[in-house]
């Protein structure tokens, strides 16, 4: 069930600030992403920059080699814009079935106002 929504979480991330992948784990698992490691990290990071949606850049480290930050490119940013629709939708509908099936409350006049997702 993660795995779209890591990819999504991630643009959340790089979208604020450019980050390496070790800082993007421990970032996840501030917010509560406990078993992610740089080893999930890094294949979806080379995704996402095959894809264009993320540029990367070797930078000098203070402690070690250099370090690859990665930074959202415009693909990048709309496609974070389209997660958080889809996400949106998809949080509100499960929401109202959990909602409504656990009162026993009529549904049939709920919207369908995504029916593309």
């Amino acid at each position: 069930m993660l795995k779209g929504i890591l990819d999504g979480c991630l643009l959340a991330i790089i979208k604020n600030k450019e980050v390496y992948g070790y800082e993007l784990a421990e970032k996840l698992e501030s917010y509560g992403f406990h078993s992610f490691s740089e080893g999930t990290i890094y294949p979806l990071l080379i995704r996402m920059q095959k894809e264009e949606l993320v540029t990367s850049t070797l930078k000098k480290s203070t402690a070690g080699p250099r370090r690859k930050y990665y930074s959202l490119t415009e693909k990048g940013e709309k496609e974070l814009v389209l997660f958080m629709e889809r996400w949106n939708y998809l949080r509100s509908n499960v929401n109202r079935v959990l909602q409504y099936e656990s009162d026993g409350s009529d549904t049939s006049q709920k919207g369908d106002e995504m029916d593309e997702y």
